[in-house]
């Protein structure tokens, strides 16, 4: 499904957020590559959503936004293709034909005001928006897309949050332990992550450490849909997800969720995403630069509860997390 144009110019009206919206909770968020249908498959909740709006303060920085090419300055409007999936990142806590919320929403609208231009967004699976970047589809995406080496072959990054890799079991579930540090804890179970995630090359790169250990290799289940891997984990077709620390640390914190975090695994570098090259990189950074220094980034963390997750400065390109 594709988002109609949804405006993101300064002073724009954003949608109010009901007291009770309606929650995914059973949906993971981010690096999945699920849209806003997919949590009819694990169910939802209502629960109270953030109504802090950090956003709304934004104003237009002029030396940051001649740092845009000057067609960019002309149009005015950009095209980001957003990947949808569940909090915090971004979901819809209003149904899928209103705007979508989050963090990546919010960041994203905030460095938008600061370049003074509006947004064109369109809903994307996870997947698909990195080969659309290349195609010159989009021209940036969001979707908790973290900073791989493999990734920065084709794409640039401009970095706005450390998140990174984590697992979750379903609540009451002792097997493994009280955190999962080394994958051979993975050996001889089942694993559920997202479609073209960096979870599935994860365990894809590692995928002989079990044989080493003289155990069981891991089986690997991918899911193109995030509430379909949660609908697995609570029927017990797999044992333990692997998805973005946020998300699963979020999850479990909703109690109708059913799931324990089993801590962080990996950190990783959370960018904007452009095709090789782009023009707009040094831009966004200025921007994301601004939003830390006048405490709108700040804010934006507070209300999603990420804070432990913010980055001191954007940076353009980093090197993977090792």
């Amino acid at each position: 499904m594709k988002l109609p144009t949804l405006p993101a110019l300064r002073g724009r009206p954003r949608p109010a957020v009901a007291a009770a919206a309606l929650l995914p909770l059973l949906a993971l968020t981010a690096c999945g590559s699920g849209g806003p249908d997919d949590t009819a498959a694990a169910g939802a909740q209502n629960s109270p959503a953030p109504t802090d709006d950090p956003v709304a303060a934004v104003r237009k920085v002029d030396s940051i936004a001649a740092l845009l090419p000057a067609d960019v300055r002309k149009s005015g409007t950009l095209r980001v293709g957003s990947s949808v999936a569940a909090p915090p990142a971004a979901y819809y806590p209003n149904g899928s034909d209103k705007q979508p919320e989050g963090q990546d929403i919010d960041v994203a609208d905030a460095v938008a005001e600061v370049l003074g231009i509006g947004l064109e967004r369109q809903d994307a699976s996870f997947e698909t928006i990195l080969p659309a970047l290349r195609s010159g589809k989009y021209d940036f995406g969001t979707g908790n897309f973290g900073v791989t080496t493999e990734r920065l072959k084709t794409i640039d990054f401009v970095t706005y949050i450390d998140d990174g890799q984590g697992f979750a079991v379903k609540e009451g579930d002792t097997s493994f332990g009280k955190k999962v540090t080394d994958l051979v804890q993975l050996c001889g179970r089942t694993v559920g992550i997202g479609a073209g995630t960096t979870f599935e090359a994860t365990l894809e790169a590692n995928k002989g450490v079990c044989e080493k250990a003289g155990r069981k290799p891991y089986d690997v289940k991918v899911y193109s849909e995030n509430g379909a891997t949660s609908t697995a984990l609570q029927q017990g077709r797999i044992d333990v997800i692997m998805s973005t620390i946020n998300g699963l640390r979020y999850q479990a914190s909703q109690p109708a969720a059913g799931t324990t975090f089993l801590g962080e695994y990996h950190r990783l570098d959370v960018g904007f995403t452009f095709r090789k090259d782009s023009p707009l990189t040094k831009a966004f950074q200025a921007a994301v630069n601004e939003l830390i220094k006048n405490g709108t980034y700040a804010r934006i963390l507070e209300k999603w509860g990420t804070s432990a997750s913010a980055i001191e400065t954007s940076r353009i390109n980093p090197p993977e997390h090792t």
